[in-house]
């Protein structure tokens, strides 16, 4: 019997700073898909829980009186800046998604866009988050 041949791995497999079998590369496409992905997700969950919760409002007053009344409490504020959040990026990162499928140059330059839907969403959040969270925890008037 005789030894079985010996494969040589192809120039991809020896040059590749990526381990094989991984599908995230972790570059900023891969971000911005994932980040998209979960931030639409996410803002499904809110608008369905958001129409179930007003349409108990023909149901019982009573009962969407006191759903809304648990909502007012500081925990519910942190969950409206990460829903702001999600809003904000998922917009703008729709903005760039439309900038690239329609335009080659924003093709060519889709990593710059991406930093700059990076840079909007901070600035949007640094405007919201400290003021709203300061109404929320009774510091702003």
């Amino acid at each position: 019997m005789s030894a079985p041949a010996r494969v040589t791995p192809s120039l991809s497999e020896t040059t590749s700073s990526t381990p094989r079998g991984t599908l995230y590369r972790g570059h900023e496409g891969m971000w911005s898909w994932v980040l998209h992905r979960i931030t639409g997700v996410a803002i499904f969950f809110f608008l369905l829980v958001h129409i179930l919760d007003t349409a108990l409002v023909r149901v019982s007053p009573e009962a969407y009186n006191a759903v809304i009344g648990t909502y007012k409490n500081p925990i519910m504020a942190l969950g409206e800046v990460v829903l702001v959040g999600a809003v904000a990026y998922h917009a703008y990162n729709g903005l760039r998604i439309v900038l690239v499928d329609f335009w080659s140059w924003a093709t060519r330059h889709q990593r710059r866009l991406w930093w700059g839907v990076i840079g909007l969403w901070l600035v949007t959040m640094l405007g919201f988050a400290p003021r709203h969270l300061m109404l929320a925890f009774g510091g702003g008037s």
